[in-house]
């Protein structure tokens, strides 16, 4: 069976991103299906989606980046170039295991399907 997994690097600090606050929606009606926090090493203690409720479907993480770095001590301006974080992607394969890392700074961020 598939699953979903997640985790977000702070590319400003060169470490794993904890206590990050994640959402993911069903993103064609915008319905919250989980919601999680990253642990000390940036990850999700398991998976975000797996057994019978990983379907195939288009989906939506949102991380919020900005209260992470806000928490981290880092000035940020009003409103913050990086906030609410949205990957928007599909699930085809209800076998596969999909990874949606984040990597992010107050600046950019960026994501691949990791494996």
């Amino acid at each position: 069976m598939g699953k979903l997994t997640t985790h977000v690097l702070d590319t400003a600090r060169g470490l794993p991103a904890s206590g990050v606050a994640i959402r993911l929606l069903n993103a064609v009606t915008r319905e919250l299906v989980r919601e999680t926090r990253t642990n000390a090493d940036g990850r999700c203690d398991g998976p975000l989606l797996e057994g019978v409720s990983f379907v195939t479907g288009k989906y939506v993480l949102a991380f919020s980046a900005g209260d992470y770095f806000r928490a981290q001590g880092i000035a940020l301006p009003d409103p913050p170039f990086v906030d609410v974080v949205e990957i928007a992607f599909g699930i085809a394969d209800p076998n596969g295991h999909y990874h949606v890392p984040l990597l992010v700074s107050p600046w950019s961020y960026s994501t691949y399907r990791g494996s």
